[in-house]
């Protein structure tokens, strides 16, 4: 029988101290959904996804990922289900690790993987680089790839695990304009991918959403601000509630742009 949810986050409250990092969060991701995340530096983005993956634990609150409730499973298994993007991984890959490998030890959640990898997983493996259009950096080393290389690589390694969710925190950090560029046609393609996992972009940019995003979560000290369809909640009203001050959003032919009152 399919899943009526991927994901669900009900009443989720995280405090660390004295410091309440999440405050009654409420969040449901559905099968053919893709979202973004939004919100100011310090509205909670990081927090959520280390509850997500298992890295922080709730205060109160519940987790359902894939039917599973955190705290009465093994989350280790059940969090093989998310692939997480993030530029935190990037100082844990060996500077002479192949692009390849690195996409390899995704298939064994095994950073600087150690093992003995089969002619099936170099195959799996480097047909993933191809359809992310890093073909030609199958076998260079980690040292010597550009930034936007390391994201498709890492991408790529989040989908050798064959997840049921992806999430890309701040996948165009550290781009040039023409990489970020590049990278961003290469995130809609797989976004309108309707075989692939459900897809979460993280981002501080709107001119970052690609038209396949159809859902977004709006975060401000913690709590939710909207969440739903984009067409009804990326606004100038909600993002000013977002971010406390005043802004413009307009949507154009490729995506979106915000301005601030003159």
């Amino acid at each position: 029988m399919p899943i009526e949810s991927i994901l669900e986050v009900s009443d989720l409250t995280l405090r660390r101290g004295r410091k309440t990092l999440l405050r009654n969060l409420n969040w449901i991701l559905s099968p053919g959904e893709n979202w973004v995340i939004m919100g100011p530096n310090g509205c909670g983005k990081t927090s959520l996804l280390r509850s997500l993956v298992g890295f922080l634990t709730p205060s109160s609150g519940d987790i359902r990922l894939m039917g599973e409730t955190y705290g009465e499973t093994d989350w280790r298994e059940v969090r093989r289900s998310i692939g997480l993007v993030s530029t935190s991984l990037q100082p844990h890959i060996p500077g002479a690790e192949l692009a390849v490998e690195t996409v390899i030890s995704g298939i064994y959640d095994q950073l600087d993987f150690w093992g003995k990898a089969t002619a099936a997983d170099v195959r799996f493996a480097q047909k993933l680089l191809r359809q992310l259009g890093a073909a030609e950096i199958i076998d260079r080393e980690w040292a010597y790839l550009s930034q936007g290389e390391r994201q498709r690589v890492l991408i790529a390694r989040a989908l050798a695990a064959r997840p049921k969710l992806l999430i890309l925190d701040e996948p165009c950090a550290g781009l040039d304009p023409v990489a970020r560029a590049d990278f961003l046609a290469s995130m809609e393609s797989m976004v309108a991918d309707a075989t692939g996992p459900a897809i979460v972009l993280v981002t501080h940019h709107i001119e970052e959403i690609t038209p396949s995003f159809d859902q977004i979560l709006l975060l401000a000290a913690g709590r939710v601000v909207a969440a739903g369809p984009i067409r009804e909640n990326l606004n100038s009203a909600q993002l000013s509630r977002t971010f406390g001050r005043s802004v413009s959003v307009r949507r154009h032919a490729v995506g979106w742009r915000l301005k601030l009152p003159k």
